[in-house]
């Protein structure tokens, strides 16, 4: 009966659905409370598994080791931490395969000066750990050529070259100096168009004649008309005419002086120079998409993939064949340009150009670093190699950018032209799948405005009790 009489009473209803919302609604945010602690927990025990010294308490050791003596250092070695180089792919080294490795306890100490006065450790990626292994922070101690130049390491290393050899490639600059060489000529010289000649006899005076080669390589003469000329020496020419005049003169006595030679070296250095044009004997050129460069007196020469030695002896064995006493010196000006693309998830996605050997984190950084969200376990590396064929590889990046490791197998270098893609996380990709289908999708097109109340029943009146 007291049951029926509450249930009769104005708002007990409404209250008790209230009542029970908002137990219901302390349970479940208690329960996501809870839920979250223990994902935090297991995150933290995740990332400090195995017991591992954190980085900054291993560099804290080494630089106290590092001012040991070498004999410490040896009664030490034993004690630096549990394997100091473990697998490419995860699983730690054995004691066969990293006894090959160098013992690091003993090696030059750095040179301290005034700028430098702290020994500074570091870890070896070449000479801590075989091949086939990377070290690990447990790895950590003196490096001598760490800090070489202290307050001058801003300058620059020499180092190695980048490559070996240098090859020639499409886009690449180069500037031809053309020089006269004026060395003597094994075989007799040549008579070319434009050159000039004088014809006399030594029995006609009428006959002397200042002649130039025509463009058809002939020249005039009285009585025999037009006689070759262009590509004979001398010598033939002379003898020439003298088998051409015997059907005038018994004794015709023709002699043929050379008065201007090499016209064909002239006009080359009037290509290359200009009378009216920039000056100098040097000429621009570039290697065009099909692998040549365009040059005059001699058209196209193949060039890519040859060296600047391998080019300048074609341009050599090709302008000898054309033009004699001449040296062309080809410079490298300017190399062609160079880009990576980076996409996905980071902060400035585009083409970024190459100046310098490049590493993939470096190109990462380049893009304005990754962005939370990305996939740095999964990325990606598109590379077209000479024959344009397409190859990947994917790299996990993960324990390098959080600096886990100081030697990241997955630290490769970047070509021209690689495409590197730091994708989303599977987190990521179901938020922006709830956010298209959802707030794009059916909101967007059924859009749901309001809230609900449980006060809004309070005023309506009670459902009398039937017996």
């Amino acid at each position: 009966m007291r049951r029926q009489l509450n249930d009769q009473q104005p708002g007990a209803g409404a209250d008790r659905s209230h009542r029970v919302a908002t137990v219901r609604g302390r349970k479940a945010a208690g329960l996501g409370l809870f839920t979250l602690v223990i994902l935090l927990l297991s995150l933290v025990a995740w990332q400090s598994k195995g017991g591992t010294p954190s980085a900054g308490d291993q560099i804290h050791r080494s630089r106290k080791d590092a001012q040991l003596t070498a004999a410490d250092r040896i009664m030490a070695a034993d004690h630096c931490g549990n394997a100091p180089c473990v697998a490419v792919a995860g699983q730690p080294a054995t004691s066969d395969n990293v006894s090959s490795a160098p013992n690091n306890s003993i090696q030059l100490c750095q040179v301290l000066t005034p700028a430098d006065p702290n020994p500074i450790p570091g870890v070896d990626c070449v000479h801590n750990c075989p091949p086939g292994y990377e070290a690990t922070w447990n790895a950590l101690g003196p490096v001598a050529d760490f800090q070489e130049w202290a307050q001058g390491e801003y300058v620059g290393r020499a180092r190695l070259p980048h490559v070996p050899t240098y090859r020639l490639r499409v886009d690449d600059e180069l500037e031809f100096v053309f020089r006269v060489t004026r060395d003597e000529i094994n075989s007799p010289y040549k008579l070319n168009v434009g050159d000039e000649i004088t014809v006399e006899s030594t029995n006609d005076r009428e006959l002397q004649r200042s002649l130039v080669i025509l463009p058809d390589g002939t020249i005039t003469l009285p009585l025999v008309g037009q006689v070759r000329a262009a590509g004979m020496t001398v010598a033939q020419l002379r003898g020439e005419l003298e088998k051409d005049f015997e059907k005038y003169y018994n004794l015709p006595g023709i002699t043929v002086t050379p008065t201007k030679v090499d016209t064909k070296l002239e006009d080359l250095r009037y290509t290359v120079s200009g009378r009216s044009g920039f000056g100098g004997q040097v000429l621009p050129g570039r290697v065009t998409p099909e692998g040549t460069i365009q040059l005059p007196a001699v058209g196209s020469v193949p060039a890519q993939g040859l060296t600047i030695d391998e080019f300048q002896a074609e341009l050599k064995a090709r302008f000898a064949e054309e033009i004699e006493g001449i040296e062309v010196v080809p410079v490298l000006s300017q190399r062609a340009p160079r880009y990576v693309y980076v996409l996905g998830e980071v902060n400035a996605p585009g083409r970024y150009t190459l100046e310098q050997p490049t590493t993939v984190m470096q190109a990462i950084s380049m893009a304005g670093s990754w962005t939370i969200g990305a996939h740095i376990t999964h990325v990606v590396v598109f590379r077209r190699v000479d024959d344009w064929r397409l190859v990947a590889t994917m790299l996990d990046l993960r324990a390098a950018l959080l600096g886990r490791t100081p030697c990241p197998a997955s630290e490769i270098w970047v070509g021209d032209a690689d495409l590197i893609i730091v994708p989303k996380s599977r987190l990521l990709r179901a938020t922006n799948f709830i956010e298209l289908v959802f707030t794009r999708g059916i909101y967007g097109v059924i859009p749901f405005n309001g809230n609900v109340s449980y006060t809004a029943f309070r005023d309506l009146s009670p459902i009398p009790f039937i017996p």
